[in-house]
């Protein structure tokens, strides 16, 4: 049996809804074994997050020796990486692997508005991590601060998308999820030299818990199966349009997304009569 292989690279999400449990259950819905290296252990529920705990750089390494030494993936995301010494040392042994499908989640700041990554992680990111990306997926405010660009045009976007790609990476995707002036979320995709939309109806709740995790899992696990980056990506998107659409309405805040709503869909079941 051939079962490809996926790794993610991030923060544990206590209250469930993002982080590598996101992840995991995103490879699992999409048939991709799933494996992870945890960078840090949040407390966080629908509401906040009440608690940042990184992981020693030396455990976040051994992790992925580990994997790489008989598990080697298909494909790997990084999520909340924390620290600049995370970053370049994750990056070391990506190269040292020779990975290829690179997909880099720049996660900055949680729902309820708590930083997620120090502020002189940014550098070593752009330094580091970006050059080794297949794919890079910032929404709208993770693209300002690693560009430094205003983005509140159409323009705007493909001028933040362009600027990532001199950085290193082959593939950039600016969400569209924040451009809450529009009806419907639309994704770019630049590839370098042509520029694709992905575009969804924009739905009216707050459980987003956890979005940006999901859509860059479900990426991951496309490439995983070797789906060329187009595909993958649209595939993605339904997956994340599911999710968002067949909310579980759970906690108080910003409740999680449904990760079986995709594959629920596909068999005619009611998504969010669980």
């Amino acid at each position: 049996m051939n079962v490809n292989k996926a790794l993610t690279i991030a923060g544990s999400d206590s209250g469930g809804g993002a982080g590598i449990q996101a992840d995991l259950k995103s490879f699992q819905e999409l048939g991709v074994f799933g494996m992870s290296a945890l960078t840090a252990v949040t407390a966080q529920n629908t509401t906040g997050v009440q608690g940042v705990f990184p992981m020693d750089a030396d455990a976040v390494v051994s992790q992925i020796q580990s994997i790489g030494e008989d598990l080697p993936p298909d494909a790997v995301k990084t999520g909340m990486l924390f620290n600049a010494e995370i970053i370049e040392r994750v990056s070391r042994e990506i190269e040292r692997y020779q990975w290829k499908n690179i997909v880099i989640d720049p996660v900055m700041i949680a729902k309820g508005g708590a930083s997620l990554l120090q502020k002189e992680a940014i550098s070593a990111m752009k330094e580091y991590l970006i050059p080794l990306s297949m794919i890079i997926t910032p929404n709208i405010p993770e693209a300002e601060v690693l560009t430094g660009a205003n983005i509140n045009t159409a323009a705007g976007k493909k001028e933040a998308a362009r600027k990532l790609h001199e950085m290193g990476a082959k593939h950039v995707i600016i969400k569209g999820g924040h451009d809450d002036t529009a009806d419907y979320a639309s994704d770019l995709l630049f590839d370098g030299e042509e520029f694709y939309e992905f575009t969804s109806k924009r739905f009216g709740t707050r459980n987003t818990h956890g979005t940006g995790c999901t859509y860059s899992a479900a990426i991951t696990a496309g490439l995983a199966d070797g789906l060329p980056v187009p595909v993958a990506v649209e595939r993605a998107k339904d997956f994340i349009k599911a999710a968002i659409e067949d909310d579980l309405g759970l906690g108080n805040g910003h409740g999680p997304t449904n990760h079986w709503a995709f594959n629920r869909r596909k068999k005619g079941t009611v998504t969010n009569d669980l």
